[in-house]
Order: C-alpha cells, then structure tokens, then sequence
C-alpha cells in the first residue's frame, strides 16, 4: 500500500510541477531517571523563544533550489537521534516535485540537524545509490529459486523508512542507521511492475545497516544486508489477476525498521508493514546484523519461518494458523520507559486516514497489550490513539499524520515526530495532499482512568512544538473560557472535527462536552467528566497570526477515542 501510494504521489505531483556524554542510544530510556542523550561535554544555550514563522504550504518554495528555506518541509517517515549537539532526522526519500532528487550528493534518506527541534536545515543522506550488495545478495535468492537474476540497470529501487540511532559500541559513539530498499520488480519474470503483469508478486525488500561519526558532512560507512521480506509459501509465488492481497506472498515485508537497546544491553530489531505482522530480529551489538544465520528467506510454513526470521509480535486482524496477509498496520516504533515496552504503529493508508496507536509489555518479545487489555501479539485493533487526522477551526487541519519516531530532548521530554499532510485540494491545488511537514510534538504520558492515575499512557499534543518555555504555573482561572474540543476517534480517511467547550467557572461544563471539571495543578491533570486529560502551554500554529495558548490531550480506557483541546479565548 504505501508502495503504490509514494508512486501515486510521485506521478501526480511531478505532472503538477510540469505543468504549472551518555552512552545508551537516543529514544531508549532504560532507568526512567535520565535522558539518553551526550549531556556531559554540553552546556544548555540560552533560548530566545520566537514564534515560527516559516509556513506549512511551502509549495512556493517547494523547487531544489530553495531547499535551504524548507525547514521541515518534505519530511516522511522521519526518524530522529541526538548526536554532537544536534538532532539528526532521517526519513524516506519523498517530496513534493519529487525535488529531493536534484540533491548534489546523499541522494538518499537525506535528513536535517536542528539544535531546538524547531528549526532545522538539511544535511545528506548515506547513499547515492543502491549499494552493491543488494544486487548480490537479491540475485542469489533468485538463483536458490531457480530464477534468472536481474541486471541492476533494470531493477526499480524504492528508498524508504530508514530508522537512527545514537550508540556506543567498543567504546566509540556514533550514529547507527537501519534502512530500507525496496525491489519494484516482478519475481517470476524480473521485469519492472509498470510492465505488463506476469502472473506473480513483486520482488522483496531488504534492510541494510550503516554508521557515521561525521553525520553533518554525510560521511556514512555501509555494513551491508541484514535481512530481506520472507515467505512461508515456499516458491509459491504466483498471483492471479485479481487475486486478494490477503493471499499475498510474503509473510513479513522488510520494512520500516525500529532499534532499541533494552537494559539488559540486548539490541533488537523490529520491522514490518502490511502483510502478516512485525518481526522482532536479535542483533549483535558490535555488527550490527543479525546473531544468527537467517539462510534462505522462505519456507513452507510460518513457524518454520519465524524460527530463523523473528518472532511476530504484534498483528492487527487475529488470524491463528490463517495468518492475514493484507491489513493496514505497519511502521512500529519502540521504546522503553519505566518497565514497559512502548510500541507505536501506524494504521491504514498515508494519504488521509494515517493514524497511530499503541501497545506495551513488560518484554521486549510480547505480549504486547492495549490500555484495555487486548492482546495484539495475536491479533486486535489497538487503543489508544495517539494521533489522527483532525481540524480546528483556524486553517485547513491536517491528514496522515503517522509513521512516527519518539525520542527524548536533552532534558528527558519525550516527543513525537512524524509527517502530516496537507488535505486534498487546499487552496485549489489539486495536488496539496502531497505536501508534507514534518510535525514535532510532545508525548504526555496520561492516566488510562481516574481510578488508576498511576497506569500512563503516551498520547501527542494536539499542538506542534515551538520551544516555548515558560515557569508560570498553570491554574484553574486560566482554564476558564472557550475551548476547541476534538473527539479523536477513528473516523476513517476524514478529520475529526473541533467543537466548541466552554469551562464554567462553577465547575461545569457546556458544548461539547457536560458534567463537571476539575483540576489538579500539581499534576496538571484536567478531569473533564470521567477523562483525565494532561494540560501544557503550546503554540497555536493554526491561528494567523499564530500565538501561545493551553492545551490538553488524553484518554480513557473505555471510550475508544483521545480527547484533544485548545483554549481559544
């Protein structure tokens, strides 16, 4: 799906422009007491707090030539790790114009540094091209199968979700970055997807591994292949015209992969997308690849498979021995906080209805269970949901907000970071569906009930990040007045939509919501009804001119849905 989307994308937008210190990885957390980022050689630089003021439709700006004022424009699939004094992201290669492609040098997963997750420039990515490997080692899966290789001229490369990390490994920190390419070949004959159809699936994608200690000067060394998609249909891999995705033939697509370090200095990675589930890999701390031979990427059934390939350990439609191949779950993400495995996923198709969930366990091999204690190891739509399409009132709103990376800051705030799309259709162009910006927000970690206030959830501000700092305490007086308030629940491919909440100063509220408020200032938990929602200052980047405000997000273990809201007056 997100293959034949990104194409989509690409056609219709190329047309438009034609015609018209610390030694544990960043993002893993293992005692709760301290972030995991270099903090013994820094000193923290005075912030002069300024509102953005660079735009979200940055299709005037959108040419290579202007790429040094898009900021966080054209971000996908973004993945985030600090390293000497910057945060670095990467993401899949995407743009609008596809303009990411004109760069001079790091063709691929090119990224951008920010020293304030704000304000970001670009930097180049690892590769200029497909490494050598991939040719290799894809040539002599074909040859196990008895099929004749294909010529790198005539492969189609796809480039996408790569995943960074900061680590020390024998005593040297550096960046360590797991990627994706993808093979847009068809298996039985080789011949591209765009020819005529052959009667069988298209080829695998591989995942590849490579480190820098010069990030900022794209200076990356590439380790080679650690592990490809894989069948538990043998060779079986014909396909009939019309024949249901669910029958697809891999079982796990090597894609999207995430890194984490656990406390016991186990290195694992976890990848998936769309087909049967994400799979859970071992790694060899100092190489970087797999801790044991995987062999031949196919075998005849699925435990035979998961033996060398991963354990699965999260699936979206519950399937026992059927094993669904075709469902709208990938992109995990994990990390570690407080005794729990955190693992974040993104649901259904990029363009619109993208939205993201979470389950936790206490191991890092499951089983991973939602706020209401499904267990997703085997199969179940998860809650709760930690963003979704949405509109306030001001501007257009935003779409596919999802494929997500959480890390920590400097001071041991967790944020999350992803794309968001513009809507279709926005200021008549046909085509603003394609434009994305990277969205930063903090993660609050909310109460699953007011009868458990020590059960934390992680759930994304309904604000993006701006650096605003402020030691004035929140009160009561100050949640008085007019809110925006938005029941985000799963409202497939259309934004949930604001509505207006006023808080009485009796206690009581009126529109969107009744019953009565309270607030705990301590905590700076907001209970609206039976919903304890967390209440910070942020930016209001949908109003014009844009301004600081208070905001709040949370959920309930019960309702489905997150509450999202922002103070208007």
């Amino acid at each position: 799906m997100k293959k034949q989307l990104l194409s989509l994308f690409a056609i219709l937008v190329a047309f438009s422009f034609s015609s018209c210190g610390e030694d544990e990885p960043e993002g893993i957390k293992t005692g709760g007491q301290k972030p995991d980022v270099d903090i013994t050689d820094e000193e923290d630089e005075p912030y002069d707090f300024k509102i953005p003021t660079y735009q979200d439709d940055y299709a005037s700006i959108a040419g290579w030539n202007n790429h040094d004022k898009w900021n966080l424009a054209n971000v996908h699939d973004p993945s985030v790790a600090y390293y000497d004094g910057y945060y670095y992201m990467y993401g899949t290669d995407a743009s609008y114009g596809n303009e990411h492609e004109k760069a001079p040098r790091g063709k691929h997963f090119q990224g951008k540094r920010s020293k304030d997750l704000v304000n970001w420039e670009w930097v180049p990515g690892p590769l200029n091209d497909a490494p050598a490997w991939v040719v290799t080692k894809l040539n002599e899966i074909r040859e196990s199968m008895n099929l004749d290789p294909i010529e790198k001229q005539n492969i189609s490369f796809g480039f996408w979700a790569p995943v960074v990390r900061r680590i020390s490994v024998d005593g040297q920190v550096k960046l360590r970055m797991y990627y994706s390419i993808v093979i847009d070949n068809y298996i039985k004959s080789g011949k591209r997807i765009s020819e005529p159809f052959d009667g069988s699936w298209s080829e695998r994608a591989f995942i590849g591994v490579c480190e820098s200690t010069d990030p900022a000067n794209g200076n990356w060394k590439d380790l080679g292949f650690v592990t490809c998609s894989s069948s538990d249909k043998g060779k079986d891999f014909s396909r009939a015209r019309n024949n249901s995705w669910a029958d697809a033939y891999f079982f796990y697509n090597a894609i999207d992969p995430t890194y984490i370090v656990t406390p016991e200095g186990d290195h694992y990675l976890i990848h998936g997308s769309w087909h049967s589930g994400f799979a859970l890999l071992k790694i060899d701390p100092s190489t970087g690849k797999p801790d044991h031979e995987l062999g031949l990427p196919y075998a005849d059934n699925a435990e035979a498979l998961q033996a060398r390939y991963g354990k699965r350990v999260a699936t979206r439609i519950p399937t026992g021995k059927s094993y669904c191949r075709w469902q709208g779950s990938e992109a995990p993400e994990v990390i570690y906080k407080d005794g729990y495995y955190y693992l974040f996923m993104a649901y259904d198709g990029l363009d619109v209805p993208y939205n993201t969930r979470v389950a936790r366990s206490r191991n890092i091999d499951g089983p991973y269970v939602d706020i209401r204690g499904v267990d997703i190891t085997t199969g179940g739509d998860c809650f709760p949901i930690v963003t979704h399409p949405y509109k306030f009132s001001r501007g257009y709103g935003w779409v596919g907000i999802s494929h997500m990376c959480a890390f920590q800051n400097r001071s041991g705030e967790w944020f999350y970071m992803s794309q968001g799309r513009l809507p279709q259709n926005v200021g008549g162009n046909a085509y603003s569906n394609a434009i994305m910006m990277g969205h930063v927000r903090r993660l609050v970690w909310c109460p699953s009930s007011p009868n458990n206030l020590d059960d934390l959830w992680p759930i994304a501000l309904p604000e993006r990040y701006a650096h605003y700092e402020s030691n004035k305490p929140i009160t009561a007086d100050e949640l008085v007045g007019t809110w925006e308030h938005i029941n985000l629940g799963y409202n497939f491919e259309k934004q949930d939509q604001a509505e207006a909440l006023v808080l009485e100063a009796d206690g009581t509220m009126k529109g969107a919501l009744t019953g009565k408020w309270s607030f705990d200032a301590e905590k700076k938990y907001l209970t609206l009804g039976n919903v304890v929602v967390c209440v910070e200052r942020e930016l209001d980047w949908e109003s014009s001119p844009r301004e600081v405000t208070i905001v709040y997000a949370g959920t309930e273990k019960s309702i489905n849905k997150t509450y999202w809201g922002k103070k208007i007056d």
